[in-house]
């Protein structure tokens, strides 16, 4: 047996296994769930298409989160150590050479907490949010943005530094289809940040029909089949709408010497939170119920945390769905220790991004497993999620075979990424 390394952060695929003290709440709601589960009817729906509703439109449908620093990316970045990149994705499967736009009526969000040390537990705490507003559809393509810094810690009721302009007085607007990037920048009280947003191709890659074959025979509510090799990349060809935001780390400190921040983002729409995403292929991946995604879409973060601490009214309305994530973690083979490892390392919900070490999130683990360097663009996180919730599978079970490059079914891959910001490749 190996001796462990103690002074090595660990990986994410050696997520320790030991029980954890939110274990019991977990296995109360898994009875619940395995009662839920055995009644037909349920829906299933992946990250490009959770939560589904009669009245969400998919301009205010979240797709991926991405955080990393730039340098990471981009070697020659003009900031190498004062840089992190934000990406939203939105309006899943933009079809190719169709102009879409950003709701007019949504407040797009990305929230951030300073952690004081990577082992934390996440609060869901919301130090600073930057908002995106879009204006209705101009000539040519385009739309302007109100793009918004609000800090909970330091501004008085959470009042927000608002601009609607460039540093150069121009208004900040998206990019149009088949325009060049418009590339905004934007001055806070000194702190500049760069803003893009518009169509890009869709970075992500995932077998999602063949996963959802593969849960529902581990489920038994479907046959027993494994991932097809290659496998079919359900985004390919497909667009989306971004939003990319470079980000000075200084912004994000504050009065603070902060190095490790939680990332989370969130569409509301007439004040009522519609959606919200952290980590890929978690809350879709673990839970069935569309009412249950519904309900995690309309809550935040601190939620889960008071729920995992037991704390009314969340743990009672988060019980049966911790219960049914705990129901699909035991089907696929894990023990009642590691379910309770897993829910440990990746709930509350939120992208944690330790800048102090490179990006990417199979780089590093915290003490609890969590996954503490971001996510970059080219990030394998269906099989690195896999390799984790699915560890007592066989191998072919635990990869979807399908890579961003390709060639994946039917001769599909991504184009190459940009060299620069805002990194996403160009639309389709």
């Amino acid at each position: 047996m190996r001796t462990p390394e103690r002074r090595r952060t660990p990986n994410l695929l050696e997520v320790n296994t030991a029980v954890r003290q939110r274990l019991p709440i977990v296995i109360i709601a898994l009875g619940l769930a395995l009662t839920l589960l055995s009644s037909p009817g349920f829906l299933v729906a992946s990250d490009h298409d959770d939560g589904e509703t009669d009245t969400k439109g998919r301009n205010v449908n979240l797709t991926d989160l991405y955080a990393f620093r730039e340098i990471d990316q981009n070697s020659s970045a003009a900031e190498p150590e004062g840089d992190l990149i934000f990406v939203m994705n939105t309006n899943p499967r933009s079809v190719a050479r169709q102009q879409y736009y950003f709701s007019s009526r949504a407040k797009y969000e990305f929230h951030v907490t300073r952690v004081a040390n990577r082992n934390d537990a996440a609060s869901g705490r919301k130090d600073i949010t930057i908002r995106f507003d879009f204006s209705d559809p101009l000539g040519g393509g385009q739309q302007r943005i109100k793009v918004s810094v609000i800090n909970d810690m330091e501004t008085k009721d959470g009042d927000a530094l608002e601009r609607r302009t460039t540093d150069t007085g121009a208004f900040i607007l998206t990019t149009a289809i088949n325009g060049t990037p418009v590339l905004n920048r934007v001055d806070f009280k000194g702190h500049k940040l760069t803003v893009f947003a518009g169509l890009r191709e869709d970075p992500f890659f995932f077998d999602v029909e063949q996963f959802f074959r593969v849960r529902a025979g581990a489920l038994g509510i479907g046959p027993g089949v494994g991932f097809r090799n290659p496998g079919l990349d359900f985004t390919a060809g497909y667009n989306v709408n971004a939003i990319v935001v470079r980000v000075p780390l200084a912004l994000l400190q504050g009065t603070s010497s902060a190095t490790t921040f939680d990332v989370w983002e969130t569409i509301s729409v007439g004040g009522k939170q519609v959606e919200r995403l952290a980590q890929p292929a978690i809350n879709e991946g673990l839970v069935v119920t569309n009412a249950f995604l519904n309900a995690l879409n309309a809550i935040g973060p601190d939620c889960e945390a008071a729920a995992l601490a037991g704390i009314q009214p969340c743990a009672s309305a988060a019980a049966p769905i911790l219960g049914e994530a705990a129901a699909t973690l035991a089907a696929l083979g894990n023990s009642s220790a590691q379910i309770g490892a897993i829910v440990g390392a990746f709930l509350p919900d939120v992208l944690r991004i330790d800048t102090t070490g490179p990006s990417g999130y199979a780089a590093a683990v915290n003490t609890s497993g969590r996954p503490i360097r971001g996510r970059k663009l080219m990030d394998d996180v269906i099989d690195i999620t896999l390799s984790v919730v699915a560890s007592n599978l066989p191998p072919a079970l635990r990869t979807d075979n399908v890579t961003y490059t390709g060639p994946n079914l039917g001769g599909s891959g991504h184009k190459p990424l940009l060299p620069t910001f805002p990194y996403l490749a160009p639309p389709n």
